[in-house]
C-alpha cells in the first residue's frame, strides 16, 4: 500500500485550512484568548511539551485499555446474544442504555465506586465504547448466509465449529467496523472521565489539562491539548484500520485497493 498518495490530499487540505485560519485571525484581530492562531497554538504546545507528553500517555493508556476491554466484552456479549433470541430480548435493551445515558451524569459516580486515578477513566472509556462493538458483532453474526449454516449442519459441524469457522470469520468486517467506532469513542470517554475523576498535578491527563487551562484562560494551550487528543483518536482509529486491512485484504472487497 502506497501511503504517500493517500496522505497527500488530507495533508494539503490541513495545511490550507491552517493558513486560512492564521490569516483570518490576524486580519480580523481576534484576541488570542478567544481564538488563537495556529502559530500561537504551536508555540504553546512547544512550551508545554512535557505536560502534554505526560497527558498524552495517561489519556492514551486509559483509552487503549478501555477500548481493549470493550472489544473483549463486546465481542463476547454479541456472540452470546446472537445465539439466543430470548437472551437478546432480555439483555440487548440494557446495552442500548450505555449509549443513551449521558456520560457526564455517570462519571461522578465512578469517583464514588473506583476513586480517583486511572481506574475510573478506563471504566469511563469502556462504558462509552462498548455498545458499538456489541451492536456490530450481533449484526455481523446474524447476517451470515443461512445456506452456509445449512451446509455446516449437513456435515455435522458442532456449534463451536460453526462459531469459530463460519460465523466469526463472516462477521469479521462488521466487528472491525464496530471496533473502529469504539476506538474513537474510547478517547472521548477517557477525556470526559478525566474531567470528573482526575485532579490536577504533575501527572495529569489531557482532560485535566484542558479543564485547568480553561480556568486560566490559556486558550492556546487548550487548543494544543484538544489537537493532541484528536491525534490520539486518529492513531487508535488508524491502528484498527491497519488491523482491518491485515485481516481482510486477501478476501474481502472492502479492503481491496481501488
Amino acid at each position: 500500500m502506497k501511503l504517500a498518495p493517500r496522505l497527500l490530499p488530507p495533508l494539503l487540505t490541513l495545511a490550507l485550512a491552517l493558513l486560512c485560519w492564521e490569516a483570518a485571525v490576524r486580519l480580523a484581530g481576534v484576541p488570542a484568548y478567544l481564538v488563537p492562531a495556529p502559530s500561537q497554538v504551536a508555540r504553546a504546545a512547544w512550551e508545554e511539551a512535557g505536560a502534554l507528553a505526560v497527558g498524552f500517555w495517561l489519556t492514551g493508556s486509559a483509552a487503549v485499555l478501555g477500548a481493549l476491554l470493550s472489544a473483549l466484552v463486546g465481542i463476547s456479549c454479541g456472540a452470546l446474544l446472537a445465539h439466543s433470541r430470548l437472551l437478546e430480548r432480555a439483555v440487548y435493551p440494557f446495552t442500548v442504555f450505555l449509549q443513551t445515558v449521558p456520560l457526564v451524569t455517570v462519571a461522578p459516580l465512578l469517583v464514588i465506586w473506583f476513586g480517583y486515578g486511572l481506574r475510573p477513566v478506563v471504566v469511563s472509556a469502556f462504558v462509552v465504547s462498548l455498545f458499538p462493538v456489541i451492536a456490530n458483532t450481533l449484526s455481523g453474526l446474524r447476517s451470515v448466509d443461512p445456506h452456509l449454516h445449512d451446509l455446516f449442519r449437513l456435515y455435522g459441524a458442532s456449534r463451536r465449529d460453526r462459531l469459530l469457522k463460519l460465523e466469526l470469520p463472516a462477521a469479521t468486517p462488521s466487528i472491525l467496523t464496530g471496533l473502529r467506532v469504539s476506538a474513537g469513542l474510547a478517547v472521548i470517554g477517557a477525556i470526559v472521565g478525566e474531567f470528573f475523576t482526575s485532579y490536577a498535578g504533575e501527572d495529569a491527563g489531557l482532560g485535566v489539562l484542558v479543564t485547568s487551562w480553561i480556568k486560566q484562560y490559556r486558550t492556546d494551550r487548550v487548543f494544543a491539548a484538544v489537537a493532541l487528543a484528536a491525534l490520539l483518536g486518529l492513531a487508535l482509529f488508524s491502528a484498527v484500520g491497519a488491523l482491518s486491512a491485515l485481516l481482510l485484504r486477501r478476501w474481502h472487497a472492502s479492503a481491496r485497493e481501488g
